[in-house]
């Protein structure tokens, strides 16, 4: 095998290896893993994240960025996913609950971008390209109140209002209301509305111009959202709001 192979072989390794691990993982520890050289692995890693594979944590570790599972970002959106990073795991680690963000087309086409999974053995989690109903959930309200009038107009004229849940909102008017509340308070509430026994709350990420690009939701147990609605919230908005202000927001 040629040296050119063998270290095709090796990115190859390294993108499996990554894939499968949840949290950050330390050069040593890939060394010691895979066993390649300290020198090859630092090569490999620093080319793939000037490549947009893979991103650093604050102690400096590699993590695989969920676009390499499986689908490409679009150019705006791994700026975004980079820089969210940090405040993600930040808040994971902070709340204990399961980090997500996610950004919405103009056919109102939710797309998760990256999320950090909680820690906790009972957890909510999902996969990055499962569905997402925007009526009623966290994530999709948040977007939703702040969409254009014309292409909120034009989702709710056209979609199929379903009952997943007995909490479920399915009359147009009354989700109408919600999504003005959401604007109001900052921050939207899914409390079991897409799944019974979860909560989401989503807040949302702004740019430099101050247009909402994103939102950064947070989703836990009904149980556990209970015992610290308030300060859940509270998390939630002010680390969309740092991340926002790192994207060049100002207020």
């Amino acid at each position: 095998m040629n040296s050119e192979v063998k270290s095709a072989g090796r990115v190859l390794d390294l993108l499996e290896y990554l894939s499968q691990r949840r949290e950050a993982v330390s050069l040593s520890q890939i060394i010691r893993d895979l066993g390649f050289p300290k020198s090859s692995a630092h090569g490999l890693l620093q080319t793939l994240t000037a490549r947009g594979h893979l991103t650093q944590d604050e102690a400096g570790r590699y993590i695989l960025i969920e676009s390499s599972h499986g689908f490409p970002f679009r150019p705006h959106e791994e700026p975004l996913v980079v820089t969210a990073r940090p405040y993600m795991e930040r808040l994971r680690d902070d709340s204990g609950e399961t980090v997500l963000l996610s950004t919405m087309n103009a056919h109102c086409d939710i797309r998760r971008l990256a999320k950090c999974v909680s820690h906790h053995p009972l957890r909510y989690d999902v996969h990055l390209d499962a569905a997402i109903t925007p009526y009623c959930t966290a994530t999709g309200r948040l977007l939703l109140a702040h969409a254009r009038p014309d292409v909120l107009e034009s989702y709710l004229s056209r979609v199929q209002f379903l009952t997943y849940t007995r909490y479920t909102v399915t009359d147009p008017a009354e989700l109408r209301r919600l999504l003005a509340k959401v604007r109001r308070d900052g921050y939207a509430l899914n409390d079991q509305e897409f799944i019974t026994g979860s909560t989401g709350i989503a807040a949302p990420v702004c740019n430099g111009d101050g247009e909402v690009i994103a939102a950064l939701n947070l989703g836990t147990l009904t149980s556990r959202f209970l015992e610290r609605r308030e300060l859940l919230i509270l998390m939630v908005r002010e680390a969309a709001f740092q991340l926002s202000r790192a994207m060049g927001y100002r207020p």
